[in-house]
């Protein structure tokens, strides 16, 4: 069950980091594409509930409520910065920021339920935290700061969601991101400029609405019910490797000396940490 775990959650972070490549190839703004990813996002969860479950989906809303309501609303909101970030500043800034998400998964575990972290946790995010510092200091005055701050926002929710989250082990995924989703269509619909969009970028926006973002946050979220959060969390940096790849193949986008310095050092410390936790589990 733990292996199928982590191989669920490493393909959901797979397809999120496909995501990230619609989001750079559509020309409009951030919070218009955030809009009918929304849209999409609760529709089509919706639709797979109700196909599924039929007369059994208000019941599962019911039961779930305050799952639904505190997790969709961090999924949500997360999201929302996250595409905002990537619109902002680059991939590999956004991707490489995000991964920073066990440093802020442990804090959270601990504040909210005294969950206390490993040593090895606590290095690794002495790390985590250096690389960010190279990564925002490179880049002081430059217009991809502001970007680099919506991601560390999108971080931090993240990681309280997927922290809340695995509290919730019984709480239906599906009903808990389309609730998300509902957050996402709302929050841009009152702060977009304007929602019109071309038939080329509508196609786009649905391919991304109904399939990938959808399934990507619903297989992360299955991972969390065997998977403690901060292990979950350390899934999510392959997303920091294969977003900047996928959108340097495609569109040739590519990071500075800062960002690139500031990410490997993450990725790094990130990776060894991996290594060292697989040497415990198997020794034990």
């Amino acid at each position: 069950m733990h292996l199928r775990a982590i191989l669920i959650t490493i393909f959901g972070v797979l397809l999120m980091s496909i995501e990230t490549l619609f989001m750079k190839i559509t020309s409009i703004d951030a919070l218009t594409f955030a809009f009918y990813i929304g849209i999409f996002m609760f529709l089509s969860l919706n639709i797979i509930l109700l196909t599924t479950l039929k007369k059994k989906t208000i019941f599962i809303y019911k039961v779930n409520i305050q799952a639904i309501l505190i997790c969709g609303a961090l999924s949500g909101v997360s999201i929302v910065f996250f595409i905002s970030a990537i619109k902002t500043t680059t991939v590999a800034n956004t991707v490489f920021i995000l991964a920073s998400a066990p440093l802020f998964s442990a804090f959270y575990s601990y504040l909210l339920y005294k969950e206390k972290s490993k040593k090895n946790i606590y290095i690794v995010s002495f790390f985590i935290f250096v690389g960010l510092t190279v990564i925002f200091f490179s880049q002081l005055g430059s217009g991809d700061m502001k970007g680099n701050i919506y991601a560390l926002v999108s971080a931090n929710l993240f990681s309280l969601y997927f922290v809340v989250l695995s509290k919730y082990n019984e709480a239906n995924r599906f009903a808990i991101i389309a609730f998300g989703g509902l957050i996402i269509a709302t929050i841009s619909f009152f702060l977009a400029n304007n929602l019109l969009v071309d038939m080329s970028t509508l196609m786009i926006l649905l391919l991304a609405g109904l399939l990938v973002v959808p399934i990507s946050r619903v297989l992360i979220s299955l991972g969390t019910k065997q998977l403690p959060a901060s292990e979950v969390s350390l899934l999510m940096t392959l997303e920091a490797v294969a977003a900047p790849f996928f959108v340097w193949l495609i569109l040739r986008e590519v990071p500075s000396d800062g960002t690139f310095t500031g990410g490997f050092i993450i990725i790094l410390s990130l990776f060894v940490n991996s290594l060292y936790l697989l040497k415990v589990s198997k020794n034990t």
